[in-house]
């Protein structure tokens, strides 16, 4: 993906399209073949150097946005060649310099759903985030004949969400906040993508309540080592006991987010100081399927007998 020639950007932006572009390199030189590599670099420099699709109607930066959504599912889920391609071709066939037909005579049928779903979903995006979100997401859901659509849609919006940082638009970044708090973040719920759902709900809370997010952010930040020390000191006794045990497993502990944080503050009415389970600790079992359920009982009872349940 080298040498693609960006026009219309400033300084800071076509930087920050190599830099993307060399990161990206390694996914795309071991799943694309040198011919599909080279039609999509073809593609998507016609695109970047078209000056009125530069940057989108909220001056964010077209050619950006499509690469971080590349480079974040690749890095975050899993660098499936079909996904990649379709993300990389949306913006192309957005600004009709493409269509499906020719999209699908080049890059085959699987490519064409992906962008058929994120067309149908789209459309919707943004213009129902006031009304009924139950029936969003279940329009959402229906839309889209290929789950793998609506992970796509979930990682444009982490990327959308990260990107509109002081935007001037207030009322737009609030709308798309909402959006990404009570539709985007619940369904990579669904789908246990759980790490980009606390990271939407946190971003969501910043941007509509940057006073709360920034005084629990920065008390979060005065007290970091001393809860790493703590939740090392609560991992290493469960973790010998569970070696003991002779289970093979992986635990891993972690604060728990800002936004999670904030809703149990306002659930429990207490200050920052009155919430007892900041932490998560998790524990995954490695064991054949056949074992899980009887493996997950071993290990149950040594946390049980170690700690009360409350």
């Amino acid at each position: 993906m080298q040498n693609i020639k960006v026009d219309n950007l400033n300084i800071a932006e076509k930087r920050e399209v190599i830099s993307l572009l060399n990161d990206l390199n390694p996914f795309i030189s071991s799943r694309f073949s040198p011919d599909e590599t080279e039609a999509l670099k073809k593609a998507m420099r016609n695109g970047m150097q078209t000056s009125v699709r530069a940057h989108n109607s909220k001056g964010l930066p077209t050619a950006i946005l499509t690469l971080r959504t590349a480079l974040c599912f690749a890095q975050a889920i899993e660098p499936d060649h079909d996904i990649l391609l379709a993300i990389g071709i949306y913006p192309i066939l957005k600004s009709g310099m493409t269509d499906i037909l020719a999209v699908r005579r080049e890059w085959g049928e699987g490519v064409a759903g992906l962008l058929t779903g994120m067309e149908a979903v789209d459309k919707f995006s943004n213009k129902n985030n006031a009304v009924n979100q139950d029936n969003f997401r279940g329009l959402m859901l229906a839309l889209a004949d290929d789950i793998r659509v609506i992970i796509i849609m979930i990682v444009r919006n982490l990327v959308l969400m990260r990107s509109i940082n002081h935007h001037p638009d207030e009322q737009w970044v609030r709308d798309v906040s909402f959006e990404a708090n009570f539709l985007y973040a619940q369904l990579a719920h669904r789908l246990g993508l759980y790490k980009i759902k606390g990271e939407l709900e946190d971003l969501s809370l910043k941007y509509t309540n940057r006073e709360i997010y920034t005084q629990i952010a920065h008390k979060l930040n005065e007290t970091k080592r001393s809860r790493e020390a703590y939740i090392k000191s609560f991992i290493d006794p469960v973790k010998n006991k569970l070696e003991a045990a002779g289970l093979k497993f992986d635990i891993k502990g972690r604060t728990k987010s800002i936004s999670s944080i904030w809703n149990k503050m306002k659930k429990q009415k207490v200050d920052l100081q009155g919430i007892y389970d900041l932490f998560a600790i998790r524990v995954i079992i490695d064991t054949p399927r056949e074992k899980e359920k009887s493996d997950c009982w071993r290990a149950y009872p040594i946390v049980a007998d170690m700690y009360t349940a409350n």
